[in-house]
């Protein structure tokens, strides 16, 4: 048994990214799934689907959901979410906070929220050039 893990973004960012951590590690670890919410769409309608989706997701751990900005349609719908399944809401998905929730799938839903946080803050850098 595992934290279920429901991604809602704008567009097609959250199932790109769910694609690209998967093909760097092999292998998906959380059983997944990714929303888009487009520009143009019905926030109920796409309430409803992350609704069923968090229930079908959470085995008795809860839902982990990572949205791309807080404060959007994406990041609202999920914490509507929160009213009817187990589930806890990280905003600014990025590669690293994905891959590093992937690379633990075996921990709860709190541990998990801090691995999100964690990955996701560490893989922002500033790059300076380097010196010859």
């Amino acid at each position: 048994m595992s934290v279920g893990l429901l991604i809602i973004t704008h567009g097609e960012i959250g199932k790109m990214l769910l694609h690209t951590a998967t093909h760097m590690l092999g292998v998906c670890p959380l059983e997944t799934r990714a929303l888009k919410a487009s520009f143009d769409c019905d926030p109920d309608a796409i309430l409803a689907s992350a609704i069923e989706s968090g229930r079908e997701l959470d085995t008795g751990m809860g839902v982990l959901i990572l949205t791309d900005m807080y404060g959007s349609t994406p990041s609202n719908i999920a914490t509507r979410v929160q009213e009817h399944v187990s589930a806890s809401v990280v905003s600014g998905i990025n590669l690293p906070m994905l891959v590093r929730v992937l690379n633990y799938p075996r921990l709860s839903l709190p541990e998990l929220e801090e691995k999100a946080l964690s990955g996701g803050r560490d893989g922002v850098l500033l790059c300076h050039p380097q010196e010859h």
